[in-house]
């Protein structure tokens, strides 16, 4: 009898991180994928990319309605609320043998306690990296200490959740999954990206993606408004600006977003999602990639790109030679766009060293999943103990 692994996605980003992995649970003779779809992917507000996931060839096992319209911290915890009781409904349905999530996500946060209480094991992704501009940074530890098994992307994000007390036979450093896509997936040519986006597409151009930020002191909607104030200072290069996630004060963005691309309809692009396939299509060809999404420090090296990360959303994250960090305000990232954009950083980029592994990581979680029993009891493991 297979072993049901359930798979929670609840953004646009996470999916295309994980559609490796879903493929190869699919594939696997002793496991059977079951997906529980949720919060921005059922959104008309940004973009209703369930229907990719199924476009995909995957069925969705369960649609769980959570995301309010309002994004204020109170709205935030309100739709985190409604996701626990969705979440409860739908484990209780599926009664999956283990429960895998990546990352750091209220929505995340929401159904990985429902699977604490209903004593699921949860096998965590990317767990053990830090992120000091969001509160995501204590979302990804809670997680890390709600789950059984873990597959970290980098081997001193291993010993930090070891630290944190979790046994290290539990810890399993198989890179970022997100890079599987270099290996497995094919990208769209310059003529097929533009006519998919309905946007006459020509290099040089950059891939902009901006959050907010939501622990530090830094003011989200005047970080965006600095970082549009420095495109303008590069007419040559176009500009494909995706949305914001829906964190507190992203909404408040995508109006200053819309405005910007209105104003230059040949020159910028506004989108609510790109999807994985032409993200990465775009990512492969941009000439760098700007703003504060962890693609910017996780997968753009990989591809040998150029990054400016802004302000503090990051802080912390392990990075590549490649990215260059500076202050949310238009007179840094000016000269961080001038140097990103150099020949000399450019041609140094396409030889960085990519600190999170090298594009097989979706097979090796396949493989721990098959071969381990995803028990509930864990203990907490000291250091200096074995």
């Amino acid at each position: 009898m297979k072993r049901k692994i359930a798979v929670f996605t609840g953004t646009r980003a996470e999916y295309g991180l994980l559609y490796w992995l879903m493929k190869d649970i699919q594939a696997s003779a002793t496991l059977e994928l079951q997906l529980i779809v949720s919060a921005m992917h059922l959104s008309p507000e940004f973009g209703e990319t369930w229907k990719q996931i199924e476009q995909d060839g995957f069925n969705i096992d369960a649609k769980v309605e959570m995301l309010l319209s309002s994004d204020t911290p109170v709205g935030v915890v309100k739709s985190m609320g409604l996701g626990t009781i969705g979440f409860a409904d739908a484990l209780d349905r599926l009664r999956p043998d283990v429960l895998v999530v990546l990352g750091d996500r209220f929505e995340a946060l929401a159904v990985v306690q429902a699977a604490l209480i209903m004593r699921i094991p949860v096998a965590h992704l990317h767990g053990g990296e830090i992120t000091e501009g969001a509160y995501d940074d204590a979302i990804r530890h809670a997680i890390t200490k709600m789950a059984s098994l873990h597959f970290v992307a980098a081997e001193p994000y291993r010993q930090r959740v070891i630290q944190m007390g979790e046994a290290p036979t539990t810890v399993f450093n198989v890179g970022a999954v997100g890079l599987d896509h270099l290996r497995r997936s094919p990208k769209m040519t310059l003529d097929e990206l533009s006519a998919s986006l309905g946007f006459e597409l020509r290099e040089p151009y950059l891939l902009v993606t901006y959050h907010p930020v939501t622990v530090l002191e830094e003011n989200s909607v005047e970080s965006f408004k600095a970082l549009l104030a420095a495109l303008d200072k590069f007419p040559g290069y176009q500009v494909i600006l995706t949305y914001p996630n829906a964190d507190n004060g992203g909404r408040a963005i995508i109006p200053l977003l819309e405005a910007y691309a209105q104003g230059q309809p040949d020159r910028v692009l506004a989108i609510p999602s790109l999807g994985f396939k032409r993200y990465l299509s775009a990512l492969s060809k941009a000439a760098a990639v700007v703003g504060n999404s962890s693609s910017g420090i996780i997968e753009a090296p990989a591809f040998g790109i150029p990054t400016v990360n802004i302000g503090t959303r990051q802080l912390g994250r392990l990075a590549a030679d490649s990215v260059l960090h500076c202050p949310p305000t238009a007179s840094a990232i000016e000269p961080a766009l001038i140097k990103a954009l150099s020949q000399d950083f450019a041609g140094y980029c396409r030889n960085v060293l990519n600190p999170y592994g090298q594009g097989n990581a979706a097979t090796e979680i396949v493989r721990v999943l098959e071969l381990h029993t995803g028990t509930f009891h864990k203990h907490f493991h000291d250091l200096g103990t074995t």
